[in-house]
């Protein structure tokens, strides 16, 4: 499969990206700096430099010709301000889901966040507020206004654990923290059996199944 992942140089993106290389799939990484390409070549996917924030759907669409799916990775990250939350965590996403439905890909799998609420309060840190709002506003999007297969997913607090293999998956799952590279393995096997997830919005944890077992599990 062809799998094209917006925020190719995000930590999550760069583990799927191996483990669809690792398995033969051909995975291509949209970053916004070319010094980015490299990290992307090291690890068996295709970068294609494209910015998010300075792009239109016909164009994005373009380089998704061919793809069999797409993921939404990006993200404006930490130190960024309330601003480019907007503009990458919503905009970018519904942006992608454009262009893929210009370019007839079906499948598209988006990464958000445990508590994402288009209405989520400031509370003590307003821009993690902003943050929670532009991914509940982006989820929000997919699911009304698109008639793409999409599969929302929604891990609880990443880290940089070495991966376990062991999750828990389902509609409501509580809060906790999951590796990164867990949640990297559920996206691609995610991309392998579609079927269970379409149309859902998942939530992910650290648990003690397997992603097989976590799939068969609906």
């Amino acid at each position: 499969m062809r799998i094209v992942i917006a925020g190719g140089h995000g930590q999550i993106a760069l583990h799927l990206e191996q483990l669809l290389a690792d398995r033969g799939d051909t995975p291509v990484g949209l970053v916004r700096r070319a010094e980015h390409a490299d990290d992307l070549r090291q690890r068996g996917a295709e970068p294609v430099v494209l910015d998010l924030e300075a792009t239109d759907p016909k164009a994005l669409a373009a380089v998704l010709d061919g793809a069999d799916a797409v993921v939404f990775a990006a993200g404006a990250g930490p130190g960024s301000g309330a601003a480019r939350k907007d503009t990458v965590d919503r905009a970018g996403a519904a942006l992608l889901a454009d262009a893929a439905e210009l370019a007839h890909v079906r499948r598209y799998l988006m990464i958000s966040s445990i508590g994402a609420d288009a209405a989520a309060p400031d509370g003590p840190d307003p821009v993690f507020g902003a943050y929670l709002r532009a991914k509940g506003a982006a989820d929000d999007d997919l699911r009304r206004r698109t008639a793409l297969d999409w599969t929302v997913l929604r891990p609880g607090p990443l880290t940089d654990a070495p991966p376990t293999g062991l999750v828990r998956l389902g509609d409501a799952v509580g809060r906790g923290p999951v590796p990164r590279a867990d949640v990297a393995a559920v996206l691609a096997a995610l991309l392998t059996e579609p079927a269970p997830a379409v149309g859902r919005t998942l939530e992910l944890m650290a648990g003690d199944r397997t992603v097989a077992e976590a799939l068969a599990a609906f």
